[in-house]
């Protein structure tokens, strides 16, 4: 995978265009460029023959129809017709190469050496199994969709008077938890199983319907016995006045909650979530590598770092299956992109059904581009563990997650596998928040300028910094105050959401 920061720090000073390798035969532009316009690029000149939308590409030589575009040192498309040098390259005249499953073969590529170790530290809750919470907060979780409404009604009247040690209440409601079979009903109830067992939650409230298929009690024999006393169980069909209880209920767990303090933590105990969600080209050079950075900077310092969105790696797996930790982590990669495969064309549904339309106006062509760009936020780390959808990921080392490229279902399961923070790049923007601190960072400086009630961090600076690694240096100090209470803009807007994987029939 190729280190976007010589790159990006010798060209900055170009302002109109950018390339990552010698061997890419295409540029992304940093501004609006017209047809007729001279751009310099790595000492030569280049006379554009069209419009050039601002972080779309254009040819850096002439390809005639069927040659290989080349972005990020690696194949992303072939052109559909003749191109012209100067040209812009999109969806008019570049097509995916992407098909079928692939046969792969392990051949471990060694990273670059771990970077020096960082003394950073962060003000955590540590919990009975040993896990550290970046918040001490209460959440209320429904058995079933009948009943997330009254969760809803619960936190908001127990938020009148919350203690100041407790960080939240809130509500996680969801539609699910009934009319379901098998694996389907299997896989919800891992996931909230998960969720209840989370280090930021100091308190949970379960809330049972009574006639669901998701029982109270099959559901919490899921999770942790360490967490026993911080959970409490009310099923609305039993009770008098389900709101009242649900208070009643909120306050139990606090009692003991409100005991808990925060306390220095090294960077170890920290576990970050890497995903991405509308996305556009300047997001693999500039917010997701800056996330590489992270994953880089946690995972050798013994903490963890979770990577997901499994169809969007899809033409860039082999990146990611090179850093496999062993043969066996290896075939579990294969496994899973072969099974996401399957999954595709089992719905009669082409692999490639990607990038969306947001991407696609932010210069992104193909799935292939897309997922160069987004491997990117795994930075150099090794994977050492893979997990499928709705377990919990190993707390050190970088675990890959079973979970599809859906925002909301995606960021759920990394909140469900443990990550206590979120680290969300985005170059087009969203509000969507997750049950623990999600960091919104933008690919370019112009979105953090025009959404900054969404977005955390501003990424684009990369573009213009004289080093990356002072970017990195400040953006892990912001997050190791996000870790130890500093509120993200999802939290100060009251976005928390959860979204659960549906692939069963519904009764």
């Amino acid at each position: 995978m190729p280190d976007n920061r010589e790159r990006i720090d010798s060209s900055a000073h170009a302002r109109d265009a950018i390339r990552v390798s010698d061997n890419d035969t295409v540029a992304v532009a940093l501004r609006d460029l017209k047809a007729g316009e001279q751009v310099s690029l790595d000492g030569t000149t280049i006379t554009l023959t069209s419009d050039i939308p601002a972080f779309h590409k254009f040819a850096l030589r002439p390809h005639k129809a069927g040659d290989t575009l080349i972005r990020f040192d690696n194949v992303f498309a072939t052109a559909s017709c003749d191109v012209k040098l100067g040209e812009h390259i999109h969806t008019h005249n570049a097509q995916t190469t992407l098909s079928e499953k692939l046969e792969y073969a392990y051949e471990f590529q060694a990273p670059d050496p771990a970077s020096a170790p960082h003394t950073g530290t962060f003000q955590g809750y540590k919990r009975a199994d040993g896990r550290v919470g970046t918040r001490n907060e209460i959440w209320i979780i429904p058995t079933v969709g009948c009943v997330a409404n009254v969760c809803e009604q619960i936190a908001r009247r127990a938020n009148e008077t919350k203690p100041d040690a407790i960080d939240a209440i809130i509500a996680l409601p969801h539609v699910y938890g009934c009319s379901q079979l098998g694996d389907d009903l299997g896989s919800t109830r891992q996931v909230l199983a998960s969720l209840i067992n989370h280090p930021n939650a100091g308190g949970v409230v379960l809330v049972g319907l009574g006639c669901e298929n998701n029982q109270a009690k099959a559901l919490l024999a899921e999770t942790t016995p360490d967490k026993a006393d911080r959970i409490t169980t009310i099923i609305a069909q039993d009770a008098a006045d389900e709101i009242e209880d649900g208070l009643a209920a909120v306050q139990r767990v606090i009692d003991t909650a409100s005991q808990d303090t925060r306390t220095t933590c090294p960077l170890s105990d920290l576990v970050i979530g890497l995903k991405c969600g509308g996305s556009d080209a300047l997001s693999g050079l500039t917010a997701n590598p800056l996330l590489g950075d992270m994953a880089n900077i946690i995972t050798d310092n013994n903490g963890g770092a979770i990577l997901t969105e499994i169809p969007e790696i899809f033409g860039a797996e082999h990146l990611l299956l090179q850093r496999a930790a062993s043969k066996d982590v290896f075939d579990s990669i294969v496994e899973m992109v072969n099974r996401f495969k399957d999954y595709f064309e089992d719905h009669n549904q082409p692999i490639h059904a990607n990038p969306s339309p947001g991407n696609k106006a932010g210069g992104i062509t193909t799935l292939e581009e897309k997922s160069l760009g987004a491997v990117q936020k795994a930075g150099r780390a090794i994977i050492t563990s893979v997990r499928t959808y709705g377990q919990q990921a190993e707390p050190k080392g970088l675990t890959l997650l079973e979970a599809p490229g859906n925002d909301a279902v995606s960021s759920t399961a990394l909140a469900a596998a443990g990550a206590t923070l979120i680290l969300f790049s985005t170059g087009r923007g969203t509000p969507l928040g997750f049950p623990v601190p999600t960091v919104k960072v933008s690919s370019n400086s112009s979105l953090s300028e025009r959404k900054p009630n969404w977005i955390d961090y501003d990424a684009g600076r990369v573009l213009t910094a004289t080093d990356r690694a002072e970017v990195a240096d400040d953006f892990l100090a912001y997050l190791l105050d996000v870790a130890s209470g500093a509120p993200t803009n999802n939290e100060k807007n009251n976005e928390r959401s959860i979204a659960i994987w549906k692939r069963g029939v519904t009764l």
